[in-house]
């Protein structure tokens, strides 16, 4: 007898899958191998930045009190009494007409309250230089921690270590980072219909394009992918297998087999393994058969759609904000905007649709339209995808030049909840 199953909400599905959660770990990685990974704790200013009063141009310090009543009628007259390069320290103090040449980032010398660019001087020789402009105090100087005081949290827990991160932790003597342990997440395809990559297509069989596409989501998403192969439509084995894979990774992910088919049999396992399924029909297009339980023991199993458009839309969804969660992120979600749709969607649906789409900026105006066929079998559409379109359920279809909700998928600074006030947008 098939299964009759009751949908539930996008939202609805989002919360239940958040009521999880892995607990987060650490490890300290040296700062070369930190690029990509997460923070554990807050990146924290270990001293001032500037660490001491400097110039941030080539030029002069001088005392600004001996350039008054400068002019290109009247210069003023110094002695050039020493030279002061970048990460050296000019002893003396400075006296009345005295300057010293200074490079960028050297200290300021004692005495000296101002530095006046090296195009704005004419040097007569190497010991003298005239002034035809009042130079005021604190001109072309950086002051000690105007850039960063001690103390200071610069970037928070739980971001993601970017380039300018690394520069960062660099400055402030990080020389080993305490970041999130990755999360290691087991990926498993079902269906004797699939080949390897590198096998001949033959009549009725087709590549394995799911694994490859979960496991690169997983890696872009800061997590560990790990291949347990393929399952082949008999249900012991498929049992057998699933039951070892939950010993050696973290969260396992299975796609296909989660329909209500004669050999979709991932339905079957989670009712031998005892496990509580959070929900297993969405309201929402692909991906309405997503399945996600917990098992006694406290793992969690994905189920996602066998049609790669609907298995990619499951796991940015469903799977990517619990790795974020465990790698201490507050904005696990993926980040929402509004763009102005460049397409008509005549059709109305009564489920939410995510349509893999790319967005536009054109005169500044965010524009958003589908990356390519929109139906959850097509592969070609996630390649071009830098977002999934939203278009909630209804009666009615969406047109061009319409308000629509955009999910960005190649965002790094993420959501707290993106599922709040999404309304259908008809004219």
């Amino acid at each position: 007898m098939v299964e009759r199953r009751t949908p539930i909400q996008v939202r609805e599905a989002v919360q239940r899958v958040m009521g999880f959660s892995l607990e987060p770990t650490f490890e300290r990685v040296k700062l070369e191998q930190a690029m990509g990974r997460f923070l554990a704790e807050d990146l924290i200013a270990t001293h001032d930045v500037p660490s001491f009063d400097r110039s941030p141009y080539d030029g002069f310090a001088i005392r600004s009190e001996d350039t008054v009543g400068a002019t290109a009628e009247t210069p003023v007259t110094f002695e050039v009494v020493g030279h002061i390069g970048a990460g050296f320290v000019y002893e003396a103090e400075l006296k009345a007409q005295q300057a010293v040449r200074i490079m960028t980032g050297a200290p300021i010398p004692k005495g000296s309250d101002a530095v006046i660019m090296l195009e704005l001087v004419n040097e007569r020789s190497n010991e003298m230089i005239e002034i035809k402009r009042k130079v005021k105090k604190h001109d072309n100087i950086s002051f000690q921690g105007e850039d960063t005081k001690k103390g200071t949290v610069l970037v928070e827990k739980g971001t993601q270590i970017n380039p300018g991160t690394i520069a960062l932790l660099a400055t402030f003597g990080y020389s080993e980072v305490a970041v999130a342990k990755r999360v290691k997440m087991g990926v498993m395809a079902t269906g004797s219909e699939l080949l390897d990559v590198d096998e001949e297509l033959v009549p009725g069989k087709i590549r394995n394009s799911n694994t490859p596409m979960v496991m690169a989501q997983i890696e872009r998403a800061g997590g560990e992918a790990v291949y347990l192969g393929k399952l082949d439509d008999d249900f012991d084995s498929c049992y057998e297998a699933v039951k070892k894979a939950l010993h050696e990774v973290d969260v396992l992910i299975t796609t296909g087999g989660v329909s209500v088919g004669d050999f979709d049999f991932i339905p079957e396992i989670l009712k031998k393994l005892e496990a509580n399924v959070l929900f297993n029909k969405i309201a929402m297009r692909p991906g309405s058969v997503t399945t996600v339980a917990l098992l006694p023991e406290g793992k969690v199993i994905y189920g996602l759609s066998g049609n790669p458009s609907a298995c990619y839309v499951g796991f940015e969804l469903f799977v990517r904000p619990i790795l974020r969660k465990a790698f201490y992120s507050k904005k696990p979600h993926l980040r929402r905007v509004t763009a102005t749709l460049n397409a008509d969607f005549p059709k109305p649906n009564p489920f939410m649709r995510f349509v893999r789409s790319q967005l536009i900026f054109q005169e500044n105006t965010l524009y958003v339209e589908p990356s390519g066929l929109d139906k959850s079998g097509v592969v070609s559409s996630l390649s071009g995808a830098d977002a999934l379109m939203l278009l909630p359920g209804g009666t009615r279809g969406y047109e061009r030049g319409m308000k629509v909700d955009v999910l960005l998928l190649d965002d790094h600074i993420g959501s707290e909840w993106p599922w709040d006030q999404i309304v259908a947008s008809y004219k």
